[in-house]
């Protein structure tokens, strides 16, 4: 998420070898290539390299250099050296950016945590004049956005002034298509998305083919709080580097990230010769689906535990490791069984129940142990979507209940509650004697963790924060216990 600074040190020198050009400083085949694009670049602008040896080194000389970004500083340096652009100038700016044959300059990765880098240092930055309204963001001005290189000569020149780029403003108020008021029925599944959204727990939907889990899932997004500012610049950050950035500006809507069981764990968790962010980090500030969740790899699925608890996921690779936030909200859903129909007579398959429990085991316990609310969804009948009596409410209803919710934590202890531990939620999430008892009691029926135990608390601190209410109740505590299973009820097989 921090940006490294990386000095482009050019020289022209003389000596008995032919003219020769060449890059040093641990640089990769992408960035060794700049040489010939540069080349090209220059017979474009009618300038040519004297017959030297031209020497290009990028320091600190032991840090792996990456990617096409590096075209436009290695070029400045080289006009600098050739005398077209004035050195003592251009050192006051962060330069980034690659270069087309003919000249103009293409967008690249991570302009948004550079600009923040150069802003912190009281320093410029020259981009890609596609992405000046990105470099906005971090909070200066002092940017030059120019769409091709003779733009930029010209600037220092003083025969053309780049303009500053225009400020883009997030939309957040744009009204999103999808709309609870459009799931019938359900009432139950709504409710625990309410308080899902409302304290940031983790939530897992077990029902048959077509009971509108994903219908569900994808409304989410509509009910939780906007982002602030801080998570929009740190959540349009990681898009950045992952190049998932448009040119326009910021990511201004919580990201809802819909991943395939087929994903590969570095899909997942990031990774690659570049250490890029995965979908556990694409997802920060947002929402992390996975439905079908038994038929993802089981490698796979454990890579949630970590970041589940701590926010957080370290990539470690042979030449590189990045940290990278993974504060995710998981939604999951399931099957009962891979038919889907187990507990109906006249559709399931003849192997039920046994089926059903190899089925569900795919899932590991720890796993399951870190998902606050377990919730059954069932099947809607036809007769019942074409009944519009009972009027259903709207995601702004529900928002608004969640919004007013989520400020009562953050009045109270400044995060959600599904991020309380320790202290924070003995003194946030304090019980009466009577309910220790009665909680201390069903966990030793249940069999419950103490990693459960805690989320119970959490739960149920949530369900009373939607009432309106400073102390839990016994309610709010059966409630948060009704989300925590022995068994899956009526299908009879343990979950």
């Amino acid at each position: 998420m921090d940006a490294t600074k990386i000095d482009v040190q050019v020289q022209l020198s003389t000596g008995l070898a032919k003219p020769e050009f060449n890059i040093i400083g641990l640089a990769d085949r992408a960035v060794k290539e700049s040489a010939e694009r540069i080349r090209n670049v220059l017979s474009a602008l009618n300038l040519s390299l004297p017959p030297k040896r031209l020497t290009v080194n990028l320091s600190p000389a032991d840090v792996e250099k990456s990617g096409s970004h590096f075209d436009l500083p290695i070029l400045c340096g080289i006009l600098c050296a050739i005398g077209v652009l004035p050195e003592e100038e251009l050192e006051k700016y962060v330069i980034l950016g690659e270069v087309g044959l003919n000249g103009t300059i293409v967008k690249t990765d991570a302009v948004l945590p550079a600009s923040v880098w150069a802003n912190e240092r009281g320093m410029g930055i020259i981009c890609p004049g596609d992405q000046g309204a990105q470099a906005r963001w971090a909070g200066h001005t002092n940017i030059l956005a120019p769409f091709h290189v003779v733009q930029l000569i010209n600037h220092f020149k003083g025969t053309q002034i780049l303009p500053v780029p225009e400020l883009s403003t997030p939309n957040p108020q744009e009204k999103s298509p999808l709309d609870m008021a459009e799931v019938h029925g359900q009432a139950a599944a709504k409710r625990a998305l309410e308080i899902a959204a409302a304290g940031g727990h983790a939530m897992l939907m077990v029902g048959p083919p077509g009971s509108g889990k994903t219908m569900l899932a994808s409304r989410l997004p509509t009910i939780m709080p906007q982002m602030t500012a801080e998570e929009i610049l740190e959540t349009s950050t990681i898009y950045s580097i992952a190049g998932e950035l448009g040119a326009g500006g910021l990511i201004s809507k919580r990201p809802f990230r819909s991943v395939h069981h087929t994903s590969s764990p570095v899909a997942l968790a990031g990774g690659g010769s570049d250490a890029r962010p995965g979908e556990i980090s694409l997802a920060h500030n947002g929402v992390l689906f996975l439905d079908e969740l038994p038929e993802f790899n089981r490698a796979t699925l454990e890579i949630l535990r970590q970041p589940m608890e701590s926010g957080r996921i370290l990539i470690s690779r042979a030449k590189r490791n990045a940290t990278y936030p993974a504060r995710f909200q998981l939604i999951a859903a399931m099957n009962p069984c891979p038919c889907g129909h187990l507990g109906n007579a006249a559709m399931s398959c003849s192997r039920a129940p046994r089926c059903a429990e190899a089925y569900q085991n795919k899932i590991s316990g720890p796993l399951l142990d870190r998902i606050d609310l377990h919730v059954d969804v069932d099947a809607v009948k036809p007769w019942e979507m074409t009944n519009d009596s009972e009027p259903r409410e709207t995601s702004a209803d529900i928002r608004a209940r969640v919004v007013a919710a989520r400020e009562r934590q953050l009045k109270r202890q400044g995060r959600v509650n599904a991020t309380l531990d320790g202290a924070d939620l003995e003194r946030h999430a304090a019980l009466s004697e009577d309910l220790t008892t009665f909680l201390n009691g069903a966990a030793e029926k249940m069999g419950m963790s103490a990693r459960g135990y805690n989320r119970i608390k959490r739960l149920a601190r949530t369900i009373a924060d939607l009432r309106g209410a400073e102390n839990i109740e016994m309610s709010d505590l059966a409630e948060a216990l009704s989300y925590r299973p022995i068994n899956r009820g009526k299908y009879g097989v343990k979950l």
